[in-house]
């Protein structure tokens, strides 16, 4: 009896065993699971770098190319790929022992959801943390950055632009009237042409639902957000496309759709490959960005960045926008460093040089607000902008604005040193004798404004002017142009003389050791008065 029972003990213990063997051979070893599908692999295929994928998987991942990050924060290479026979062939034999059924093929375009999906949870997690450290170090910069203040050319000129949000003291031109028809507002944002804009690609719900109280903009928040993070890409489109349009020309909604989470998910979207996808989406970064509160949100969000790689890579009319989003933002005055810290100034100097009328307007007026702070002065300096600048300037479609940035540099001693060097008096004179590039009496003016900062420190500025034929072109200007061109070129005209008379008083120690100094200054003083009629 004690043996059947002791028998009978050994049967249970030995039949729980056994089931919960069987249970843990359910779960597959970690090995024979995708890292990217988190499937069993129907055909395990090993990279470069050692790891080994679903073969599929691989393939979606060069399409897209995303790379992505492993749980032991390593990036697998998939630049060579070789099947993995062996593991295949255990994947198999285990599923024969446990009767679990064999991988089948996956899909492709399930992995491909898969992988966008990832793309998205990497654009939200990842590049947020590392931009928002950069974030820290660049406020950081800015709080520490004083103040540039100037007290020659940047403040004597005119009085203060009212049409202009900026607050920087730094602002080199000033006009009373709006010379300068998009000074607060980028270009683009008068872009209704586009056929992305076109309500043909919105339903009518759609239009319904844009012309909605601003009252509701906190609830339609979510469900914005839920479309943008859609993998359907009609969607995706449907969404960036109400979402611009409710914010064209509302100006609380715009306040009340700039949230963190927003801006997050549409982060990802300035980087489609879709151009109705992505040319709308920046276009909406352009509305949210008109609202003064909206720009430091927008730059904290990490979308600056973006912005520029679309000026680098991006659909044209993205590129419109992404110049006119970055010109919109650089009007306040604590992104102007950040901007200029990001990378943006090398790709909006090609985008002046090469886009679209509008992204030249608009690359120009970023350029403009971004030098009014010594970094971004110095940055220019070593691109070596100078020279394309001057080139420029007899660009009539651009020239109005060129001269803005041009008169920018020539505030600080490193950009008047440049400007000399690449020759930019006898540019500068040129265009105000010709007179063919300055469509305007205000480039007029910045032209002689250039001038006049120029002549400020500089020995070399005379030498230079006297060359050029400036004393003619200045004499003219403040004979027949308006009242402030006139001001400043008399205010050159007088630095000329006061240099010239300089010269003149130089006293010839030669001539004092011959004939004693009171001959000597009779000489000097009868000199100047020739001189100063002549002139």
């Amino acid at each position: 009896m004690g043996g059947n029972g002791k028998f009978r003990r050994w049967r249970i213990s030995f039949y729980r065993s056994s089931s919960a063997a069987a249970a843990e051979q359910k779960d597959p070893p970690q090995e024979f699971i995708c890292p990217i599908s988190n499937a069993l692999m129907f055909d395990p295929t090993v990279v470069s770098s050692g790891q080994t994928f679903e073969r599929v998987c691989i393939q979606v991942c060069r399409d897209l190319g995303f790379t992505p990050t492993l749980s032991d924060g390593s990036t697998p290479d998939f630049s060579t790929v070789i099947t993995n026979l062996a593991l295949k062939t255990s994947i198999l034999n285990w599923c024969s022992k446990t009767g679990s059924d064999r991988p089948k093929p996956p899909v492709y375009s399930d992995i491909e959801s898969t992988v966008r999906s990832l793309m998205a949870a990497s654009s939200v997690n990842e590049e947020s943390a590392k931009i928002r450290v950069s974030e820290r170090e660049l406020l950081k910069k800015v709080s520490e950055t004083p103040p540039f203040l100037y007290t020659r050319a940047a403040t004597d000129l005119n009085p203060r632009n009212l049409y202009c949000s900026s607050s920087s003291e730094e602002s080199v031109i000033a006009n009373t009237t709006p010379l300068l028809p998009f000074a607060t507002r980028p270009s683009c944002f008068s872009y209704t042409s586009s056929p992305s804009t076109s309500s043909e690609f919105i339903s009518g719900e759609v239009l319904l639902s844009s012309n909605n109280d601003s009252s509701n903009c906190s609830g339609e928040d979510e469900s914005f957000i839920d479309k943008m993070t859609s993998l359907d890409v009609y969607e995706q489109e449907q969404s960036v496309i109400l979402l611009r349009k409710t914010t064209r020309t509302n100006e609380d909604a715009r306040t009340a759709l700039c949230s963190e989470r927003l801006l997050l998910a549409l982060r990802p979207l300035l980087k489609s490959r879709y151009a109705g996808v992505q040319t709308n989406a920046t276009a909406a970064v352009v509305n949210l960005s008109l609202e003064n509160g909206n720009k430091v949100k927008i730059v904290r969000a990490g979308v600056v960045p973006l912005l520029i790689e679309i000026l680098k890579n991006g659909f044209e009319e993205s590129r419109e926008h992404a110049a006119g989003a970055i010109f919109s933002l650089s009007l306040e005055d604590g992104n102007k460093t950040a901007i200029g810290v990001l990378g943006a100034l090398p790709p909006l100097l090609h985008e002046l040089r090469s886009g679209t009328r509008r992204s030249r307007h608009d690359s120009a007026l970023a350029l403009y607000h971004l030098t009014m702070v010594q970094s971004n002065r110095v940055k220019m300096m070593r691109l070596g902008a100078v020279s394309a600048l001057l080139a420029l300037l007899k660009d009539a479609q651009v020239a109005a604005r060129v001269v803005l940035v041009v008169c920018n540099l020539a505030t600080c001693d490193e950009g008047r040193a440049a400007l000399m060097d690449a020759n930019a008096v006898e540019c500068l004179v040129g265009s105000l004798r010709n007179g063919t590039e300055l469509n305007s009496e205000s480039t007029r003016e910045n032209c002689v404004a250039a001038l006049y900062s120029l002549s400020h420190g500089s020995l070399r500025f005379k030498g230079l002017a006297r060359d050029a034929g400036a004393v003619a072109v200045l004499q003219e200007v403040a004979e027949t142009g308006s009242e402030r061109a006139r001001e400043k070129a008399k205010r050159v005209l007088m630095v000329l003389r006061e240099a010239e008379e300089a010269e003149e008083d130089e006293v010839d120690w030669e001539e004092v050791m011959k004939v004693g100094v009171t001959r000597a200054r009779h000489r000097v003083t009868k000199s100047r008065g020739r001189n100063s009629t002549e002139f």
